[in-house]
């Protein structure tokens, strides 16, 4: 395989569709490679566009808009960074030659809570939380009720945690249901009404297909460990090694590699598990990307999962994933909006030893939105998780 200079003829190009932190990382793996990036998001200054060669604003929903760009730029792939994308346009493209990553069906799917539960449960047969489709307040009633209080709402099109919302009581039935429509992606109505589960802990297993030789291959790390707050829905901290025992581990590991070899195609998943307090391990979800949990892997394996999945994306072959240190992730959220935002207290956390610092870029902020990221390696999971949380703590994000 041929690779040029970028910005030259016989330049192998990527193109990202979303460019916030996971996108800026792939975007240095690119660029580490000498592949031209083109990056695209809906808003400017995402995190990828500040390495990128160039890069493009516009509505992601427009099938229009992403096709054009697309056919423009000719890229040797185009890669999805976020489900939030018109997954009609990439099955169309792909239709036309272009290499999607993972696969266009795969995007489309995980977008899709609805599609993605009848798969894992019904086709695959997985355990997954029992589980109903509502599209009104009073088709929610009736599955709280077969469920029982409380109960769990999320959107039909949504990811990393918005529009989830918990029905404590019929009560709050309508209310729950009015604010998951609102955060859905799209303007669809449906929702997956779960039960209730109370999570011991969670894990990702990183799961990756890619080619070796004439054939695929899929992969699987050793699967990440996380947690999050009572009633937050979006990932906070994770950690590498997990410290659950090798059942449950080995079979996480399985679950990934049936639900990744179905949905097929090339590259890296965040294949989403939770295991129960009375014992039940969960198939919840799959990003069909590098997973935000999995930036720990930036410390924690000797490729990380952004090398993943551009080698993969581009047809290379990949070595045995080793993971070479315990390592802990912790993110740095915003408690204030506003834009141009600043951090104080970068040179405390980076005084603690094995600590470093990843600040997305992100032009602007709100209350809850992730900013960056602490690492932290240790000689335990324990050191790992102390040192990032305390790092962590020492950084604020200030407006004007």
């Amino acid at each position: 395989m041929e690779f040029g200079t970028p910005l030259m003829e016989g330049a192998r190009r990527i193109l990202l569709l979303g460019s916030g932190e996971l996108g800026k990382e792939m975007a240095i793996e690119s660029q580490r490679l000498g592949v031209e990036v083109v990056a695209v998001d809906r808003y400017d200054m995402a995190p990828a566009m500040h390495v990128a060669h160039r890069r493009y604003v516009i509505n992601m929903m427009d099938g229009k808009a992403i096709k054009a760009i697309v056919r423009r730029e000719v890229p040797d792939a185009v890669i999805a960074e976020i489900e939030a994308i018109n997954t009609d346009a990439l099955v169309e493209l792909e239709e036309e030659g272009f290499r999607v990553v993972p696969n266009a069906r795969a995007v489309k799917v995980c977008m899709n809570r609805v599609e993605l539960r009848r798969l894992a449960a019904e086709k695959l047969g997985l355990p997954t939380t029992k589980y109903y489709v509502a599209e009104s307040p009073s088709d929610v009633e009736r599955a709280c009720k077969d469920l029982g209080y409380p109960c769990l709402i999320k959107p039909e099109m949504s990811s990393s945690g918005h529009g989830h919302v918990i029905i404590k009581s019929r009560d709050g039935v309508e209310e729950g249901f009015r604010r998951a429509v609102e955060h859905a992606r799209g303007a669809s109505r449906k929702v997956i009404v779960e039960e209730f589960v109370e999570i011991d802990r969670e894990f990702t297993a990183l799961t990756y297909r890619h080619r070796v030789g004439n054939s695929i291959e899929t992969r699987t790390l050793t699967p990440i460990e996380h947690q999050r707050p009572k009633g937050v829905f979006h990932y906070v901290e994770s950690w590498h090694p997990p410290t659950a025992n090798e059942s449950v581990l080995k079979t996480a590991k399985e679950m990934a590699i049936k639900v990744v070899d179905e949905l097929g195609g090339l590259g890296i998943y965040g294949v989403e598990l939770i295991l129960t307090r009375d014992g039940r391990l969960l198939f919840s979800e799959v990003a069909p990307r590098p997973h935000d949990t999995g930036l720990v892997t930036l410390v924690s394996t000797d490729i990380n999962e952004f090398q993943i999945h551009v080698r993969a994306a581009l047809g290379f072959q990949i070595p045995e994933v080793k993971l070479v240190t315990p390592a802990a992730s912790h993110v740095i959220i915003a408690d204030n909006e506003g834009y141009a935002p600043r951090f104080i207290g970068i040179e405390e956390a980076l005084a603690i030893p094995g600590v470093q610092v990843r600040l997305f870029g992100k032009p602007s902020t709100y209350r809850g939105r992730r900013m960056g990221v602490v690492l932290a390696v240790g000689d335990t999971v324990n050191e790992a998780r102390e040192r990032a949380r305390l790092a962590a703590s020492k950084i604020k994000v200030i407006t004007h």
